[in-house]
């Protein structure tokens, strides 16, 4: 099983969304959704103070209808709030004002709200509070005066029509009675049912006829109540403008706003750029267990006792790194993803670490030149290019420092070390990049001893160490042969030499090669 094979098979049972790595990755991010957080506010009180509101006048007229029911949805206050808004009303108010304003614009500094199935608001805007409280004030006055001319030629047309129906039953009575009346005593008795229909028809007209009448007394009756209804109960005033309040409710509203958005960009970025954060994720894609980690550096600014646990967290890591380089019978290699010169630092210390057992060579195989200006006290390590250290050959123990960020030369790590510690910075990489590495450096036959997560997330809480599959992060590193990586031409010799007989038995790995093997080399 190849490392791709190891890494590809968490991916295969992966859930869609991984809500904890997603949540995680967010918080990761609070740099961008606190930042636009924080321009949302700043925005909205720039609004506030920048752009403070025109004068404001508001009003509120008690509105009576004369089809008004308890159970109304408020349809009756909607279709006044509508013909409110008409260029009718508008131009009968500029008319009051004596303002030659078109209409369609006067529309548009004014606004009615419906409050309750009698009650409109109407706000209305203006150069100063003066002009405001005067056009709404006009506003008010026309509307009433219109809403009671159309109550008033409403009731009017009603009982008109009632009337109108009322003079046709009585000219229809009188032609009832002028037939009863040319009717003799003498008529014979087959006119009798004749007559008895004519009285019927006479008592049903006079019947309607009066119900015509009270119909058109009881509509003209109700305008007085709906004229008197309607009034203006809340006068015109202007609207008190402050400035503290309104800088506090922009501000709130644009970071809300710009939390929300930052949020959701957040959480979209993660989904699309799909970058492990969690200490198990990294260890599947790239089939290595997380040996340690090392948090963030802090800044400045920070305590004292950060800046400790800082540093011990670094010796900590350069303890590690230290044995498993000291346990190796091959050439290791640190490589970086994401934090070039972190892992510089890393090696630097690692090498200082090991001068105690000898002369110690950095092979620099990181883009550009980061370790050649990197401080070092007098008897330090010795950093050299990866030319330079093929064409010396210098002695004693080496120590290689590379990348596997895009655009690496992968045929050249081999030469850096046949065995390697990877160290990633999370939330750097994407999953098919992660993949790419453990792809690539299985090709190369270069094995990975594990991983090295830099900044990790402070609340993960998931285990980075791999149970099955050959990429396991060792206990016991006394187990492998005690020979160093060390110690002149003739080692570095038999460590190629040791490559090349693996190249030459793929089907072995190196894992797995029997012990009669080894004492033989």
């Amino acid at each position: 099983m190849t490392t791709t094979d190891t890494a590809s098979q968490p991916s295969a049972s992966a859930p869609l969304l991984d809500l904890q790595a997603l949540v995680v990755a967010v918080r990761r991010r609070r740099r961008l959704w606190g930042s636009l957080a924080l321009l949302g506010l700043l925005l909205g009180a720039a609004v506030a103070v920048l752009l403070p509101p025109r004068p404001t006048a508001v009003t509120k007229v008690l509105v009576a209808h004369k089809d008004d029911q308890p159970n109304d949805t408020g349809t009756l206050i909607r279709t006044d709030v509508e013909l409110l808004d008409t260029t009718r009303i508008a131009a009968a108010a500029l008319r009051t004002l004596g303002s030659r304003e078109n209409p369609e614009d006067f529309m548009r500094d004014y606004r009615g709200t419906g409050l309750t199935n009698n009650l409109l608001r109407i706000d209305v805007t203006a150069d100063s509070d003066a002009e405001a409280v005067a056009r709404a004030k006009a506003l008010a006055d026309t509307f009433v005066a219109d809403h009671v001319r159309r109550m008033r030629e409403a009731a009017e047309a009603e009982s008109k029509s009632l009337l109108d129906q009322r003079d046709r039953m009585r000219k229809e009575l009188a032609e009832v009675n002028s037939a009863i009346g040319d009717r003799s005593p003498d008529d014979e008795p087959k006119a009798s049912a004749s007559i008895e229909s004519l009285f019927a028809r006479r008592a049903e007209l006079d019947s309607r006829i009066a119900e015509f009448d009270q119909r058109a007394a009881e509509a003209l009756t109700g305008t007085p109540e709906v004229v008197a209804g309607t009034q203006i109960v809340d006068a015109p005033h202007a609207v008190e403008h402050s400035l503290p309040r309104a800088v506090g409710t922009d501000a709130a509203i644009g970071l809300a706003l710009g939390l929300v958005l930052g949020l959701a960009l957040s959480a979209v970025g993660a989904v699309v750029a799909d970058r492990p954060v969690l200490r198990r994720e990294i260890a599947a894609n790239l089939g290595a267990s997380v040996l340690a980690e090392l948090r963030r550096r802090p800044r400045r600014s920070a305590r004292s006792w950060g800046r400790r646990r800082t540093r011990a967290a670094r010796e900590r890591l350069t303890t590690t790194l230290t044995r498993l380089v000291r346990g190796s019978a091959e050439p290791v290699s640190l490589l970086e993803l994401g934090c070039a010169r972190g892992t510089g630092l890393i090696a630097l210390d690692v090498a200082g670490a090991l001068e105690a057992d000898g002369p110690v060579v950095v092979v620099d195989g990181l883009p550009g030149t980061r370790l050649a200006g990197a401080h070092r006290g007098p008897g330090g390590p010795t950093v050299l290019s990866g030319e330079r250290a093929t064409a010396e050959g210098h002695q004693g123990r080496r120590l290689g420092v590379g990348s596997v960020a895009p655009g690496t030369a992968w045929t050249d790590l081999r030469y850096l070390g046949s065995r390697t510690v990877l160290v990633v910075r999370a939330g750097h990489g994407s999953t098919a990049w992660l993949h790419t590495v453990a792809r690539q450096l299985a090709d190369q036959r270069i094995e990975v001893i594990g991983v090295v997560l830099i900044d990790p997330d402070p609340r993960d809480r998931t285990d980075g160490t791999l149970w099955d599959g050959p990429h396991l992060a060792r206990r016991v590193p006394g187990e492998r042969p005690k020979r160093h990586n060390g110690g002149g031409t003739s080692h570095a010799v038999q460590a190629v030499g040791e490559g090349r007989l693996r190249a030459e038995r793929p089907s072995m790995p190196a894992a797995t090669v029997p012990d009669s093997d080894q004492e033989a080399r």
